[in-house]
């Protein structure tokens, strides 16, 4: 039994021996695993912290880069400046109706003007200024309807249904090699491709009431090229010389229009552009329109053909708030007056500023002149029946305009601008200035 009792108390004594260090160490081994574990959960919650700290640091730039590009949407909405690959044209108007296919808008604006008593204007007038509807319509894969119907135009002071531009546009041919953009064409009634300025004339795209004095537009029926090689556009077309209805120039001659376009950046634009009027019949005026009347024959009764020959630069540079853009051309007369040499070049320019100012307002003003030594007709502000076929040897006009942006789809405008020159015979032309506002809009 002693034995038994010894073996039995050796062997706790031995357990003891063997048990007691690892509850002595347990606690001493576990502390550091726990200050461990702390440790690292603490590193894992501030690692967390860290890249939630990113994670909001680049939402925050995300915001603000999309703050940004709406900013820039909405100035370019609001300066009317758009640029598109290939072919610069109008913004489409906002809104507007869908039927099925079909897309229609409008776009407009309602004015008073008044002039000097020797311009168009002289005892303060309304107009309905402009007023245009717009249709659209896919017509087969890539090919598309384009119409545009003019109830009222600066032009007419009366109202009536004529058509505008009118056309069938076939969009990305050079996607038979596999590029995007690179060739389209368009066929019909179409404004003629020269300068830029004719881009933005309508109420609603012009900042001003009024336009450059050069005033470049027009359109004739044709076909037209146009696409985008990298920062590179063109557009080229073909197109009835004459304007109105009748036996198209001299012995069916064509003008021929053409601009290049190039984008170094967001923020500078330039072109170049020239264009030919083709042999026009003398009892005949261009299809382009110049200086508020169009260009015409300057020759003697034995005179039967003349024609106009011209080439502009363009130049555009934007900011967040506005822009800068001017252009600068020169212009060549001809025609075939067995009598005289009637042929006489003339040069004109126009630089235009617009700033947008605090609670959507904005301001803007435009310098303009036409330079002929040897005279041009040049009607600018003054009364059609006076000045269509009177001669300028130089004309300025100075414009200042303040606007308000509703949005987008509608503002209103006032414009004062002066006027000043003189005609060939030595004639002041100084009682022409002319005051305007007007509301535009489109949907």
């Amino acid at each position: 039994m002693r034995i038994d009792r010894l073996l039995c108390c050796q062997n706790k004594s031995i357990w003891r021996a063997a048990v007691f260090p690892v509850f002595v160490l347990l606690p001493l081994v576990a502390v550091p695993s726990a200050r461990a574990d702390d440790t690292n959960l603490e590193n894992q919650i501030q690692e967390l912290q860290r890249q939630n700290a990113i994670l909001e640091q680049k939402l925050e730039q995300q915001n603000q880069s999309i703050q940004s590009l709406s900013d820039r949407v909405n100035e370019l909405n609001s300066t009317n400046a758009p640029q598109q690959a290939g072919e610069y044209t109008a913004p489409a108007p906002l809104g507007g109706y869908n039927l099925g296919n079909v897309h229609l808008s409008a776009e407009g604006g309602v004015a008073l003007f008044n002039t000097g008593r020797e311009g168009f204007a002289p005892d303060a007038e309304f107009r309905l200024d402009e007023a245009r509807l717009f249709v659209e319509a896919p017509i087969w894969k890539e090919v598309y309807f384009q119409g545009e119907l003019d109830l009222a135009t600066r032009e007419d002071s009366g109202i009536s249904v004529t058509p505008g531009e009118v056309y069938l546009d076939c969009q990305d041919i050079s996607d038979l090699w596999g590029k995007d953009g690179q060739l389209n064409l368009r066929a019909g009634n179409m404004y003629i491709p020269f300068g830029e300025e004719y881009l933005t004339r309508y109420a609603i795209d012009n900042p001003l009431v009024s336009h450059s004095l050069s005033d470049l537009w027009g359109y004739s029926p044709g076909i037209e090229l146009y696409g985008n090689l990298g920062r590179f556009t063109y557009v080229a077309a073909v197109q009835n010389s004459i304007y109105g209805d009748g036996i198209d120039g001299f012995d069916g001659d064509k003008s021929v229009a053409a601009r290049i376009g190039y984008d170094p950046n967001q923020h500078f634009h330039f072109s170049i552009s020239a264009m030919r009027t083709g042999n026009l019949h003398a009892n005949k005026t261009s299809a382009i329109w110049f200086a508020s009347g169009f260009f015409q024959s300057l020759g003697g009764p034995d005179t039967t053909w003349f024609h106009v020959d011209l080439v502009e630069g363009d130049v555009t540079a934007r900011w967040s708030s506005g822009y800068l853009q001017a252009f600068a051309g020169f212009g060549h007369y001809g025609d075939n007056d067995p009598t005289a040499n009637n042929s006489r070049d003339f040069v004109y320019y126009s630089a235009e500023g617009v700033q947008n100012l605090p609670n959507k307002f904005y301001a803007a003003a435009r310098f303009s002149q036409i330079l002929a030594e040897k005279g041009i007709p040049v009607v600018g502000f003054g009364y059609d029946d006076d000045y269509f076929s009177a001669q300028a040897s130089e004309l300025w006009r100075l414009s200042l305009g303040l606007g308000y942006r509703f949005s987008p789809n509608f503002l209103v405008k006032a414009e004062y601008a002066f006027e000043n020159g003189r005609d060939i015979n030595g004639e002041d032309r100084d009682d022409e200035n002319f005051f305007g506002t007007e509301a535009a809009f489109k949907f």
